[in-house]
């Protein structure tokens, strides 16, 4: 009962009913749109916010510590992990080719921002406490997994190997990434100005936060409900992984922050990192990587599927564990 509770909470949220009206505006066919140009803004917009957030809380919790250290590098293990797991349970249950496999993995190794920041607005709304060094995890997340995805296609058929140069240029890609640049490179500015500069930019940056993420997940349900033509190109195995592995991933992520000691808050968004899946970072990376991967499965999978998934049912699913957990 609690979690149904939670669940219709969590559906009637401002930004997740924009989510539901976008996508019934696009499966209407609505001639409801958000420019594209907007479109980018409220990403930069969001990045910007929780990264400066992050590094002014840091800076005032003074949280740089051995548990923090600690989950450092358990994210990074898991983004390396992860899609080798994806990959050996896509083997076993579903006919998809190498190639695709791979860049499926991939894409469920590494996180989804707009997800987290959904949890974050979720948190808010429990007034639950979480360490701002989670931000840092969020940022390191998104490379392993492309590396290991590339890595599992290249050694599983050696014949989508690239040619040198054009590695190069993916792995330029991967470490000069727009998303992972501005997310980290706002959580150092918050750091270094601090309260002066929190104080100076919190009109902007922190109170319209909930706001823009509602008519970002406006957007992203219109986005959603374009990918659905492609769901003939999923059968039914495809479809469960889009809604399991999350669930196993979290569950993995959850298990570790109990062992390291985290708070619930901040074990709640380690848990929704480790259960997103990439849909930006990745998708660009498996496509200078590995053009025979079939975007119309990885694509869907992780964003008309996962997606959903997590930020409608899963995200409250994982605090009712988090919270009998840590009882």
């Amino acid at each position: 009962m609690e979690l149904l509770n939670i669940i219709s909470n969590n559906l009637l949220s401002p930004a997740i009913l924009f989510f539901l009206l976008g996508i019934i505006a696009g499966v209407i066919k609505s001639d409801l749109s958000v420019p594209t140009s907007i479109s980018k803004y409220l990403t930069i917009y969001l990045m910007m916010s929780i990264g400066f957030k992050g590094g002014y809380s840091l800076l005032s919790d003074n949280e740089i510590n051995l548990q923090m250290l600690s989950l450092v590098v358990t994210g990074i293990m898991l983004s390396f992990s992860i899609p080798f797991i994806s990959f050996w349970l896509l083997n076993l249950l579903t006919k998809l080719d190498k190639p695709t496999a791979a860049a499926v993995a991939a894409h469920y190794g590494s996180v989804s921002i707009v997800t987290f920041a959904t949890a974050v607005s979720f948190i808010k709304f429990y007034n639950i406490e979480h360490k701002s060094y989670i931000i840092s995890i969020l940022a390191i997340m998104e490379a392993p997994a492309i590396l290991s995805g590339l890595y599992i296609a290249h050694k599983k058929d050696p014949k989508t190997k690239n040619h040198k140069n054009e590695e190069k240029i993916l792995y330029r890609e991967i470490f000069t990434n727009g998303a992972i640049l501005l997310l980290l490179g706002s959580f150092i500015i918050g750091f270094i100005t601090g309260k002066t500069g929190y104080e100076k930019v919190e009109a902007f940056l922190i109170t319209p936060f909930n706001g823009i993420l509602c008519l970002f997940l406006l957007d992203m349900g219109l986005i959603v409900a374009k990918e659905f033509h492609h769901f003939k190109k999923l059968n039914f195995s495809l479809f469960l992984f889009g809604i399991y592995m999350p669930i196993i991933n979290a569950l993995i992520g959850m298990m570790l922050c109990y062992i390291i000691g985290v708070d619930k808050g901040t074990t709640l968004l380690f848990t929704v990192l480790c259960s997103s899946a990439s849909y930006i970072a990745v998708p660009a990376a498996m496509r200078l990587a590995l053009p025979e991967a079939k975007a119309g499965i990885y694509i869907p999978m992780s964003l008309a599927i996962t997606f959903p998934f997590n930020i409608i049912f899963g995200i409250p699913m994982y605090y009712i564990i988090i919270s009998l957990i840590f009882k």
